[in-house]
């Protein structure tokens, strides 16, 4: 998966990036990683290893850069080239790095480009382990990784679980997907003393209520909004959780994510869960309503006829029911979909939910709203003023929300 909406952002605009890439087979997925972070807005200096040149070429690197590819540890730019990559770079990234990678850099060998610009590097590094899963599991190599991660301070981003190479089934080590390890860049590059360490708990997507065992009363919620709300946030520093209703995109990065299906269900895990929590964002859609009876059995129109009759009883309020048990102190962020009188209804559930924030936006309006990539969105603070957005994706309107929530918790 790519980013949603490719286009220069923070943290990644104007930063520079350093992608060092070894001899997997993975190699061809750092193509991507180029294209991304270039398209983002970084600056993006790739350093192929001799044996990463037998994967991929590198016009392909500097195709997606417009930038020349560095493979060599001496070249026309001068013996120090590693110096200042190092001194110059605000993250180096190593896509895949190999177990052969891991050792090396483990041992501060030297021995290459790659290897003496990670001796020299100031700025975070992260590392993204790629092999075969007996390879990754091999005794020499955890100790390589952790002593990379605990004595070097090198982050380690994956490996994931499934298909490795042709002919090695599944299993643990194949690289992270290009998205993801785009946003683990994007976490070295965005970490902020208001966010660093904080617990954030968001709820996200739609909730379902059953009718009879094959249908249910839901809405249109995607999640999409809840999924960048909870990338925002951890790209910031925070451990962040999600309880999801069902939805069909990818779980946020870095999140963990709690699945629910109906209101109750939510309203016991947000409940266990938000003593703990520093920010609670409210974004799912959750159902008003429910079947106040779930057939056991299948309806048939053979049975009911040309109608039927469904009962509906109100749904717990997530938010209200789980007041109490807020973390003194905590940051409280509620999402409101209307369909009228947007600010007004906005400003009374501030006072009847205890929120901070209210963020809504208006049903029924293109490109706002359920199953779109972006929104328009009016932000409502806890004085009643009302700031109106324009429409934008909602990774970008996930940012701004945090960069208010930033400001009202430096005011308090």
């Amino acid at each position: 998966m790519s980013l949603r909406i490719l286009s220069p952002r923070l943290p990644w605009n104007g930063r520079r990036v350093v992608l060092g890439v070894t001899g997997g087979i993975s190699a061809y997925k750092a193509v991507q990683v180029a294209r991304d972070l270039t398209r983002l807005g970084a600056q993006v200096d790739v350093i192929l290893t001799p044996t990463a040149e037998r994967f991929v070429g590198s016009l392909s690197f500097e195709g997606v850069t417009g930038r020349p590819v560095l493979d060599h540890l001496f070249n026309s730019e001068g013996a120090a080239l590693h110096v200042r990559l190092g001194r110059e770079a605000d993250a180096i990234v190593v896509a895949p790095a190999t177990a052969d990678l891991l050792a090396r850099a483990a041992q501060g060998r030297a021995d290459d480009l790659l290897t003496t610009t990670l001796l020299a590097a100031r700025g975070p590094v992260i590392l993204c382990p790629a092999m075969n899963d007996r390879m990754f599991a091999h005794i020499q190599v955890q100790r390589n990784l952790a002593h990379c991660r605990d004595v070097l301070d090198y982050r380690i981003a994956g490996p994931g679980t499934g298909a490795l190479a042709a002919g090695e089934a599944e299993g643990e080590g194949r690289m992270l997907e290009p998205y993801a390890i785009v946003q683990h860049v994007g976490r070295a590059l965005g970490e902020s003393l208001a966010f660093r360490g904080r617990c954030v708990l968001v709820t996200s997507g739609p909730t379902r209520e059953a009718v009879d065992p094959v249908r249910f009363v839901g809405n249109r919620s995607s999640g999409r909004m809840g999924r960048a709300l909870a990338e925002a946030a951890w790209r910031r520093g925070a451990e962040v959780t999600v309880v999801s209703g069902p939805v069909a995109v990818e779980p946020p990065v870095g999140a963990q994510v709690v699945r629910v299906a109906t209101a109750v269900e939510m309203r016991d895990a947000v409940a266990e869960r938000i003593g703990s929590a520093d920010l609670v964002m409210f974004a799912a859609a959750v159902a008003d309503f429910r079947p106040q009876e779930t057939r056991s059995a299948k309806l048939k129109r053979s049975i009911e006829g040309s109608a039927f009759d469904l009962h509906m009883v109100a749904n717990p309020d997530v938010a209200v029911e789980t007041r109490g048990a807020r973390k003194p102190g905590a940051f409280v962020v509620g999402f409101a979909l209307e369909t009228e009188d947007l600010v007004e209804n906005a400003r009374l559930k501030l006072a009847a939910k205890g929120f901070d924030l209210v963020v809504s936006n208006r049903a029924g309006v293109e490109g706002s709203g359920f199953e779109s990539d972006t929104n328009k969105v009016t932000m409502v603070g806890p004085d009643g003023s009302a700031e109106v957005l324009p429409s934008m994706d909602k990774d970008a309107v996930a940012d701004i929300v945090l960069d208010r929530v930033d400001a009202l918790l430096s005011a308090r």
